[in-house]
């Protein structure tokens, strides 16, 4: 089965063409770029094919939309940690993958990467994670990006606090890859592969 999507939202249009999703909502409601509403509500849904013809129609590389690959970016300071997460979400297919190893980077390449998943150590080196959590929410341009916290620390206040300031989930550490990757998975509503 082939993993890539077919209906996309007009963020992720937006991220596609690498244009602001205004623009791409602009075109959608001029009727330059064709689709449809979900029924009972204001979203906008743009079909695959409909996106592929109008990136060619406008000249906008189509590569981001071929690869179908989800972006990952992996924060955390352990670098073992990060190259066997790095190394399973590269064998796996489904994702691109950059690292960072400190709050500061990862707020930079956040903005310039535009990750689709954050997997974010909640203790680094610089800032906590959950200060990074926060500037990733105060920025409407990054509000699809989903952000997975992962820690060994176990009160549930503090894990409360970290969800509360933006983080989708939380992965208690030591976890196994496979179920942090499930759980980026079901974050992204993307099927998980099964077990081969």
């Amino acid at each position: 089965m082939s993993n890539m999507k077919t209906v996309y939202t007009t963020g992720e249009a937006a991220r596609i063409c690498k244009v602001s999703q205004q623009t791409i909502i602009r075109c959608f409601d001029s009727g330059q770029l064709k689709g449809f509403r979900v029924p009972g509500s204001k979203f906008r849904r743009i079909p695959r094919d409909i996106l592929y013809k109008f990136m060619k129609e406008n000249g906008i590389p189509t590569d981001a939309l071929e690869s179908g690959k989800r972006k990952a970016l992996v924060v955390d300071d352990d670098t073992e940690l990060v190259e066997l997460i790095r190394d399973h979400l590269e064998s796996d297919g489904r994702f691109e993958v950059r690292v960072a190893s400190n709050g500061f980077d990862a707020g930079m390449m956040v903005k310039e990467y535009h990750p689709d998943v954050v997997v974010l150590d909640v203790m680094l080196p610089d800032i906590n994670g959950k200060e990074v959590c926060q500037r990733i929410r105060m920025d409407p341009t990054l509000s699809d990006v989903r952000i997975v916290c992962i820690s060994g620390m176990v009160e549930q206040d503090k894990i409360d606090d970290l969800l509360a300031s933006g983080a989708n989930e939380f992965v208690q550490k030591p976890f196994e890859v496979e179920n942090l990757v499930e759980t980026m998975c079901k974050q992204l509503d993307v099927e998980p592969i099964e077990a081969r």
